[in-house]
């Protein structure tokens, strides 16, 4: 517990380069979570986004056992959850029950992995709960590319796919192909939501893909601001939430997940009084 607020502690791990390779993966993996949180706060994902990380943590889990890199696991895993999702739940009214479906198989899968799986105790652990510790440089560059790929694709569809987003009968009576790009949005999803298992664990990706998209909803009403204000959340949540784990050495995701929800509180305050910008 002393460790807890030792800054001197904190600034010598600084110097050391895997430190400063773990602070580079989450100000990226913040820009991203940042900007598609308000998508997937007005489309209502949330559920969607759980469902994802479950498979993430499958596909790490099944990586671990042959021995393979995480990274890839987890994205593999999260690619096939979304896109099972964006396949199977073509009615609103299907969407809940598809997700509690694949997230109960997924879940399974990855237990039965992990129990077969004799290598450290720590990295079955750090899927749960993250271990962005273990970020070398080969995935690192996985994560920048992977990320710029996704904000790319985003970048190209943004304006029909919130158009889609906020009222999806008139985008389909306009000629814009909702379903088609409900696949797309569901698989940028799945591909951040892999990126994330690796910082904040499976059990814990909502406090950067939702809180930080959630908070900003709070404050504004503009897609624009709030987009802004969700990187914003994101990148303090998760630069403050290891630069506090440093010292003592504990999970990362305690201390993130702590972060963005204490934002989210702030930002339910100010809403409640008042200060929301149009």
């Amino acid at each position: 517990m002393e460790n807890f607020f030792d800054w001197q502690l904190t600034a010598e791990l600084l110097g050391y380069d895997f430190v400063r390779q773990m602070l580079i993966a989450g100000a990226v993996l913040g820009l991203v979570a940042g900007v598609l949180g308000p998508l997937v706060v007005t489309r209502k994902m949330a559920f969607a986004v759980h469902g994802t990380s479950e498979l993430a943590f499958t596909g790490g889990a099944a990586a671990l056992l042959l021995g393979v890199g995480v990274g890839y696991g987890a994205l593999a895993g999260s690619v096939v959850a979304a896109l099972l999702l964006g396949l199977l739940s073509r009615r609103d009214s299907d969407r809940d029950s598809v997700i509690g479906a694949i997230l109960a198989f997924g879940l399974g899968l990855g237990v039965l992995f992990l129990a077969l799986y004799k290598g450290r105790a720590a990295n079955k652990f750090g899927l749960l709960v993250g271990q962005v510790v273990s970020v070398g440089s080969t995935d690192l560059w996985l994560l920048i590319g992977a990320s710029v790929a996704v904000l790319a694709v985003l970048a190209l569809i943004y304006r029909p796919l919130h158009f889609a987003s906020v009222d999806a009968a008139v985008a389909t009576a306009r000629g814009v192909p909702v379903r088609t790009l409900a696949v797309v949005f569901a698989l940028l999803v799945g591909v951040a939501t892999a990126l994330s298992v690796q910082v904040v664990g499976a059990l814990l990706v909502l406090s950067l893909m939702i809180t930080p998209a959630a908070a900003a909803a709070r404050v504004t009403a503009s897609p624009l601001r709030a987009t802004v204000l969700a990187v914003v959340f994101a990148e303090a949540s998760v630069l403050i939430g290891m630069l506090l784990s440093l010292a003592p050495g504990v999970p990362v995701s305690a201390f993130v997940t702590a972060v963005s929800f204490l934002i989210y509180l702030v930002c339910r305050l100010l809403g409640r009084t008042g200060e929301r910008v149009q």
